[in-house]
């Protein structure tokens, strides 16, 4: 089993919540297919919109990858993007990152130049930075059940 973060604005991690799926990178099939069926996964979405918006800076949505493989989704005429299904924890609440920045392994060696650890499409994390997330939104017993 292994723990990723998705970067995406709150848009569209409310929406891959909704309809019970995670999607990277622009549905790109290299952004999905690692995540394989039993693998975590907690969305940190910096803004509200994909280029603007409010800032939200927080873990929104997480939960458990439930597809074997990857598969595109017809979502529009021209776009088919790579998914994979996920079982999310409805109870989880945004967490902000801000009160997690210093004891994360993956920003706080970072100091004020945190942010930089955020970019890109994905990143996989520690356990103990999963287990640290968890808390702070509220799911530690869901999470904890859901590993058996």
């Amino acid at each position: 089993m292994t723990f990723w973060m998705g970067v995406a604005s709150a848009q569209h991690a409310r929406a891959g919540r909704d309809g019970g799926f995670a999607q990277l990178g622009h549905g790109r099939h290299i952004a999905v297919q690692s995540l394989k069926k039993g693998d975590w996964i907690v969305y940190y979405c910096p803004r509200e919109g994909t280029s603007d918006g409010a800032a939200v800076q927080a873990f929104l949505t997480i939960g458990q990858v439930t597809s074997s493989a990857p598969y595109r989704a017809a979502q529009a005429m021209d776009f088919n993007p790579f998914r994979v299904d996920v079982d999310y924890l409805a109870s989880a609440q945004p967490a902000p990152i801000r009160p997690l920045l210093g004891q994360l392994r993956l920003t706080r060696d970072h100091g004020a130049h945190w942010g930089i650890a955020m970019r890109g499409t994905k990143r996989q994390l520690e356990e103990d930075d999963m287990r640290l997330i968890v808390e702070a939104m509220g799911v530690h017993t869901a999470f904890e059940k859901a590993l058996g």
